[in-house]
């Protein structure tokens, strides 16, 4: 079976693309499965300069098949020196707590949103490096979420934007998504699958 490894330390972000793989005999690794962490400087300006960043680090130290993928959070009708972008968290240079962030971004939604809801989007970066070296790169976008003025009775910590998110399908707020939800809306994503095959196979 062939092996990727996935530059993150993130377990379930490893797992994101692993039950479609599998169906490739591609197995996932992270870098919790390696016993390393993985240093790097993420100074680029997209997802992709960023995943890049992340896999081409990972490979030049283990030289095995490699990926890195980056997100980006972009607000409807929010002006650009005021979206989030790569810095979910850091907001003019500063690093925000669970509830600075739950501040700033009701401030947004209610400066910027339409009758307490402002729409949002994520865009996604993912760089696969292949056993000789080679690079391949795909990006992707997904909107199927929006900003409330109002705040969730919960609060998952680490995570402070699920309590003013919601899933546009459930119309639930992120706190309070069940597995069965997540079943509901999963967004296929069989198109990024198909990518790391190719590219990994592009010899």
């Amino acid at each position: 079976m062939e092996e990727i490894y996935f530059a993150t330390g993130n377990a379930s972000k490893g797992k994101r693309f692993e039950e479609g793989l599998l169906k490739h005999d591609i197995k996932t690794r992270t870098l919790k499965d390696l016993g390393i962490s993985l240093d790097v400087d993420e100074n680029g300006t997209t997802p992709i300069e960023n995943a890049r960043i992340k896999a081409r680090g990972l490979y030049d130290l283990i030289k095995k098949p490699s990926m890195g993928m980056d997100d980006n959070l972009y607000l409807e009708g929010v002006p650009k020196d005021k979206q989030p972008g790569m810095f979910v968290r850091r907001v003019n240079g500063k690093t925000l707590n669970d509830e600075e962030m739950l501040k700033h971004y009701l401030g947004l939604v209610k400066e910027y949103g339409k009758d307490g809801i402002l729409n949002a989007k994520w865009v996604y970066g993912l760089v696969v490096i292949n056993s000789l070296g080679e690079e391949s790169s795909y990006t992707w976008e997904k909107s199927n979420i929006y900003m409330v003025d109002k705040l969730s009775d919960k609060i998952n910590p680490g995570y402070p934007l699920n309590s003013i998110t919601k899933l546009k399908i459930v119309d639930k707020y992120l706190t309070d998504i069940t597995k069965e939800d997540k079943e509901k809306t999963k967004v296929n994503e069989d198109d990024v699958v198909d990518f790391i095959v190719k590219s990994l196979k592009k010899i």
